[in-house]
């Protein structure tokens, strides 16, 4: 990587990551040959530093909660790329895109190559979907009815569900959800960011059932 050029003074920020690896390397099949030679400035925890992504993911698969996030997608929602990239962060068993398949990867990071990111074009395929899972379904929205999400008690094997930013959950999700909560706020505005929404609940979700 390039040096800070003459007179020139050096970043401030830290530099993400490592830098090529010393020979002799590790006789190790998860290890990238690339970026053992070039270094591994990707956004991955150092244990998997050099890993390649199909081994990150294999090792992610051995420990995924039981955690499902769908999110919908009717209005191109900027937010889907930051929600996918918390869903990597908790680890959770499946991403699931409502609506229009197109979304913002880039917001993502990267991080949709570690988990599966699944589809439906309709509700009725989404409660398809986790009917036949036995997974229920449990929306996010403050709506009449919603209990507050501190006094909530999440099922441990469940899909949180998130509506478009702005109109929030739609009637249709609404009535397929078996129940609702909300997120307590204190100050003027109606609601708050859909990606924040989402950190906060699967935080909340990892509090009750997520191994320390």
């Amino acid at each position: 990587m390039e040096g800070p050029r003459e007179n020139e003074a050096p970043s401030p920020f830290p530099v993400v990551g490592v830098g090529p690896m010393p020979e002799p390397w590790p006789d190790d099949a998860r290890l990238d040959p690339q970026l053992l030679a070039d270094g591994d400035r990707r956004n991955v925890g150092n244990q998997y530093r050099y890993w390649t992504v199909e081994a990150i993911v294999a090792d992610l698969d051995t420990h995924r909660h039981p955690l499902h996030v769908a999110i919908q997608n009717w209005e191109h929602d900027f937010n889907i790329g930051s929600m996918v990239r918390t869903a990597n962060a908790f680890n959770v068993a499946g991403v699931h895109i409502l609506g229009r398949r197109r979304w913002n990867r880039r917001g993502a990071m990267v991080t949709d190559r570690y988990l599966l990111v699944h589809h439906h074009e309709d509700v009725e395929s989404l409660v398809g979907w986790m009917g036949e899972r036995d997974i229920p379904l449990v929306g996010v929205d403050n709506l009449p009815g919603a209990v507050p999400l501190e006094s909530a008690a999440l099922p441990r094997q469940v899909c949180l569900v998130f509506g478009s930013e702005g109109p929030g959950l739609t009637d249709e999700v609404v009535a397929a959800c078996d129940k609702l909560v909300a997120i307590t706020q204190y100050g003027s505005t109606r609601s708050i960011n859909a990606g924040a929404a989402a950190a906060i609940t699967m935080y909340h979700w990892a509090l009750q059932h997520a191994a320390r």
